[in-house]
C-alpha cells in the first residue's frame, strides 16, 4: 500500500470515527441517565446536583437518577464511577471534597486527574466564619487578637477531617499565624457545640449560617470567599479582614469516566450550561447562597487540577495526617 493510500485510508477512518462519535452525541441520552452521589442525601453538593440535573433532564427529555453511594469519605461512589463504562450513562457528583481526599487518605483505588474527565462546574459557595454571640468577638481582629494572647487554648470546630470546614479552618489559622486546636466532630454537631459554648468558632456554609444570624444565634466575622455574599451583604470577605490566603470556596460539579466520548461531554456541558441560565435554577440555587460558575471542560480540569495543587500543599502545611 502506497503512502499516500495509507493516509487516506487513515483519514477515512478518522472521519468515520468522529462522525460516528457526533452521531452518538446527537441522539443522547436515549434512556435515563445514573449520577453517583458520593455525599450524604441532603448534604450541599447533593442538594445543588438534584437543583442543575433536574434541569438538565427536562432539556433533554431523559431523567438524570441521582444514586447515593456513601462510605470511605466518598471514595466508595467516586471509585464505583471510575470502573464504570464510559459511555455517558454513568456520571458522578464531584466536590472539593475529591480534592481534600487526597490530603485525607494514604491511597486512593484512583487517580482523579487521570481516571475522571471534568464535564462540567456548576458554582460554588462560601462559609462564614461563624462565633456564638456569648464570646464577644465582633470581628475578625477580636477573634485574632484573642487567640494570640493566649496561645493554645481557643479552637474551632468542623464537620470532619478533610470537610470543607475543616479546610477553611485550616486556611484561615495559617493565614493569620494563630495557634488554636481543631475539634472535628460529625456533621451538624460542631454547630451545636458552638452555639453550647464549647468550641470558639467554626466555618459552616452560606446557606444555614443566613438563619442562625437572622436569629442571632451566631455572629457572622467574615465569609470565606473574594466577593460579600448577596445572602449576607454587611459581612466582609476573609480578604477584606486582612487575611486573603484564608479565601476557600466550596465547589461542586460533574465528572464522568475518563474515556468518555468527547462529544458526550460537550453536549452535557452545554446542556449544564443552559440550564445555569435558566432563572428558576438561579433562583433556587441563590436560595443556597451558590453562585453559578459554567466553565468549558477544559477550563473545569484546569480548575480541578489547580485545587489539588493547593489542596496537597495545604496538608504539608498544616499537617493534616490521613485518616486511613
Amino acid at each position: 500500500m502506497s503512502s499516500i493510500r495509507a493516509i487516506s485510508v487513515a483519514l477515512a477512518g478518522a472521519a468515520a470515527i468522529a462522525f460516528g462519535a457526533a452521531a452518538l452525541a446527537q441522539d443522547y441520552p436515549t434512556r435515563p441517565v445514573l449520577v453517583v452521589s458520593p455525599y450524604t442525601p441532603g448534604a450541599a453538593t447533593d442538594i445543588v446536583g438534584r437543583i442543575v440535573l433536574d434541569q438538565v433532564g427536562r432539556q433533554l427529555g431523559q431523567s438524570f437518577f441521582i444514586e447515593n453511594r456513601t462510605g470511605g469519605g466518598g471514595v466508595v461512589g467516586v471509585a464505583s464511577v471510575v470502573r464504570a463504562d464510559p459511555d455517558g450513562y454513568t456520571l458522578l457528583l464531584s466536590s472539593s471534597s475529591m480534592s481534600s481526599a487526597i490530603i485525607t487518605h494514604n491511597s486512593l483505588p484512583y487517580d482523579s486527574a487521570r481516571d475522571l474527565a471534568g464535564v462540567a462546574m456548576f458554582g460554588a459557595q462560601p462559609n462564614v466564619l461563624v462565633v456564638a454571640p456569648e464570646r464577644g468577638f465582633k470581628s475578625v481582629a477580636d477573634l485574632v487578637a484573642a487567640a494570640k494572647a493566649k496561645p493554645g487554648t481557643l479552637n474551632f470546630g468542623s464537620a470532619g477531617i478533610g470537610s470543607a470546614s475543616h479546610i477553611a479552618g485550616e486556611r484561615f489559622r495559617l493565614a493569620a499565624k494563630i495557634d488554636v486546636a481543631h475539634i472535628p466532630f460529625r456533621g451538624p454537631e460542631a454547630l451545636n457545640e458552638l452555639m453550647a459554648g464549647r468550641i470558639d468558632y467554626y466555618f459552616i456554609p452560606l446557606a444555614p449560617a443566613v438563619g442562625l444570624v437572622t436569629q442571632g444565634k451566631v455572629v457572622p466575622l467574615a465569609v470565606s470567599t473574594s466577593q460579600r455574599a448577596v445572602l449576607l451583604p454587611a459581612v466582609p470577605t476573609i480578604a477584606e479582614a486582612g487575611y486573603p490566603d484564608a479565601e476557600y470556596l466550596f465547589w461542586g460539579g460533574l465528572s464522568a469516566p475518563a474515556k468518555t466520548p468527547r462529544a458526550i461531554v460537550d453536549k452535557l456541558n452545554a446542556e449544564v450550561a443552559k440550564a445555569l441560565a435558566n432563572p428558576s435554577v438561579q433562583e433556587n440555587l441563590a436560595k443556597l447562597g451558590v453562585t453559578p460558575m459554567p466553565m468549558s471542560p477544559e477550563q473545569y480540569g484546569k480548575f480541578f487540577a489547580d485545587d489539588m495543587a493547593a489542596m496537597i500543599k495545604l496538608g504539608k502545611a498544616a499537617n493534616i495526617v490521613p485518616t486511613d
